[in-house]
Formats: C-alpha cells, sequence, structure tokens
C-alpha cells in the first residue's frame, strides 16, 4: 500500500519562476500570478504563469511549528517492509516538540520574455524535544540524535524557463542538497534532485504540462511522472494551482490583497546521521527517509508594499521515517518495487501543525 501511495504522491522540490505584472489585468486590480515582460513588438512567447495565481515568492522566512506525538523506533538490523518488530527490538520516544527556522529564495538572474533563470537557496531546521526515549539500545541512540541534534536541509537549486512559442514551453529544475544532523560546518553528504517539463499555456488562464521527476520529496530516491495544472476561473475569484503529485490547491481570491488555499503538499528528504558514527564493516551510513503529506488550509494576506503574510494550519501525515544503511555510503534505488531491506522501520505518530512565513514577493 505504500508504494501505491508513493506512485500517486512524491515529486521533487518545487517549481518557481520570475514574474511582472500582466498587461490585461483591470486598473483596479493588482495581478500578482501575471508573468510578461514585453521588449518592443518582439515576438510573442507563453508566459511563465497565469493570471489571478497566488503571488511569487523571491524570499520567504518563516517558522514552521507540530503538536505532540508518539515515535516508535526498530533496532538497527535488516528488515522487509511492513516487517512485524517484536517489542524487544523497539525503542520509543514522545516528541512535545517538532520546529524550527525555515528560509526559501528563489532570485531571477535573467528575466525575459523568451527565457528566465532563476537561482534559489533552501535552509530548513528541524528541532526535536523527545520525552520518555526507552527501549531497545541502538533504537535509543537515533532518538537521542534526533533530540540533540535535529534535522536540517541546506541546498541551492536552479529553475530554467524557455518559451518554445506563443503557446508551448519547456521547463527544467534542478537542485542539490545536504541533509542531516549537521552544525554550522558543512556536509560532505548531498543528494541531488530534478525535474523537466513540457507544457501549453493556451490562454492567459490556463497553464498545464506533463515530465518526470528524480526525487527525494517522501524519502528515499524514486523517479516520478509529473503533472502541472493552473487555472483561474473567468471572474478570477476562484482557481486551482497544482504540481502534481507534489501539491495542489484549490484558491479563492477573497480581494486584491488577499486570499485563501486549500490543498496539500508532500515535504521530506534523505537525513544523513552522520554523528552517530555508525558505521559497519562495509562503511555503510545511517539516513532517514523522512516524508510526509500535509493536507492544509493557508491565508495570504499584503502587509505592505510587496511584503505578504503567509498562514497555514493542517494536519502533518506521516508517510515514512524508516532508515537505510547506504553500502559504502552510495546512494541506491529501491523505487515502487524494488526488494532491498531497511536497516529500521520506524514510526511516528501524525500531528496538526501550523507555519507561519514573512514573505518578499515579485513586483
Amino acid at each position: 500500500m505504500k508504494k501505491l501511495i508513493c506512485l500517486l504522491f512524491c515529486l521533487s522540490t518545487g517549481i518557481t519562476w520570475a514574474q511582472v505584472t500582466d498587461s490585461t489585468t483591470e486598473e483596479d486590480e493588482v495581478d500578482y500570478g501575471a508573468v510578461e515582460l514585453v521588449e518592443g513588438k518582439s515576438k510573442t512567447y507563453a508566459n511563465s504563469r497565469i493570471v489571478g495565481t497566488s503571488p511569487q515568492r523571491f524570499v520567504s522566512v518563516g517558522w514552521d511549528l507540530q503538536g505532540p506525538y508518539d515515535m516508535t523506533f526498530s533496532k538497527i538490523g535488516s528488515y522487509a517492509e511492513g516487517e512485524d518488530i517484536v517489542p524487544a527490538n523497539q525503542g520509543t520516544g514522545r516528541a512535545t516538540y517538532t520546529g524550527g527556522f525555515r528560509l526559501n529564495a528563489n532570485i531571477p538572474v535573467i528575466s525575459r520574455n523568451n527565457f528566465i533563470w532563476q537561482l534559489g537557496a533552501t535552509y530548513w531546521d528541524t528541532r526535536y524535544n523527545i520525552n520518555n526515549i526507552a527501549g531497545e539500545a541502538t533504537a535509543k541512540d537515533v532518538l537521542n540524535t534526533l533530540n540533540d541534534r535535529g534535522l536540517r536541509t541546506g541546498g541551492l537549486n536552479t529553475t530554467l524557463y524557455k518559451p518554445i512559442n506563443e503557446y508551448q514551453f519547456v521547463l527544467f529544475q534542478g537542485s542539490v542538497d545536504m541533509s542531516g544532523d549537521f552544525g554550522w560546518g558543512l556536509q560532505p553528504y548531498v543528494r541531488g534532485s530534478a525535474a523537466a517539463l513540457w507544457g501549453k499555456r493556451p490562454n492567459e488562464r490556463k497553464q498545464w504540462g506533463v515530465g518526470l521527476s528524480r526525487t527525494y520529496r517522501v524519502g528515499a530516491m524514486n523517479w516520478i511522472p509529473i503533472v502541472m495544472y493552473n487555472w483561474t476561473a473567468p471572474n478570477r475569484k476562484w482557481g486551482v494551482e497544482a504540481l502534481l503529485p507534489a501539491r495542489g490547491a484549490v484558491r479563492y481570491n477573497i480581494d486584491r490583497n488577499s486570499m485563501l488555499l486549500a490543498g496539500f503538499e508532500l515535504e521530506g528528504q534523505s537525513y544523513r546521521l552522520n554523528a552517530l558514527s555508525l558505521v559497519r564493516s562495509d562503511q555503510a551510513s545511517l539516513e532517514i527517509r523522512r516524508g510526509e503529506i500535509r493536507p492544509r488550509l493557508e491565508y495570504m494576506r499584503q502587509l505592505t508594499g510587496y511584503f505578504w503574510l503567509g498562514v497555514q494550519a493542517g494536519y502533518r501525515l506521516n508517510f515514512s521515517y524508516d532508515a537505510d544503511l547506504l553500502p559504502n555510503g552510495r546512494e541506491f534505488f529501491r523505487g515502487f518495487f524494488g526488494d532491498q531491506p531497511f536497516a529500521m522501520l520506524n514510526s511516528i505518530g501524525n500531528a496538526p501543525y501550523a507555519q507561519i512565513t514573512i514573505n518578499f514577493v515579485s513586483p
């Protein structure tokens, strides 16, 4: 069942691009979703966005917070997916706090009507307060490492948008991420993700595309087909913003300064627990394959000028928290149908979550 859900839901890092106000917008409405740079009477190309969509976030600074939940980890060994673990081989704890600082930046380097290039950076910090840690020794070691050091991700990404003509376009995004229990220093373990997509923009209110992604979004590395669909109703009040299976939302534009989005997003990465120093004879290294599904409501409102407030509330559903020992520290592909054993079978409870961000958006 987990492999079927994974086929439906996992994806690489998200795709974003630059924007300016579309010339079709009514004079009394600030349209934060339109994109077009007009250079005289040059050839017409497909804009990278459609009218009415949520504002493009150039820089986002926020805090993420989850409610309490229970954690159950197996001892380090070799397990088939879904194998039953006897209580004597488990460690347990209760996370009373999970959360931390988040920073995302996506800055246009080149923004023309026939080509857009963006560079971005990400830093997410997740700290744990885990109480009542008990049980099997190696499982307790992992729980104590999470409690003492937490998990974090730092990465760089790039996005290329190239319109082919007035209606068609291609898009590529690539990223490299360093994820684990590292502190202020760097760790030598990075993971690469990428997505490529071909799409059409038949009019100013509709955009769709299909492609392929190499992703760690729900933990282990996988290859996933992707579908983009963005649509705005003729009255500009309702719309859809989706990059499936990674995220999707129904949008309601309350007024020109605020909007409400109801949908979901997938989050996750593969985290190297370097400080734990769990090295076997083959020099394998332990990585937590963390993935979660977040159904949510998000309210966005303009504060002043190009600064917007974002507030999310939802429920964090655990998809994966199992762990792998990487042979000689090298990544491997399990996919949907691989039978490679897991080093740990872990479970964490679901929990409500909230997130608040201050965003600097495109003009």
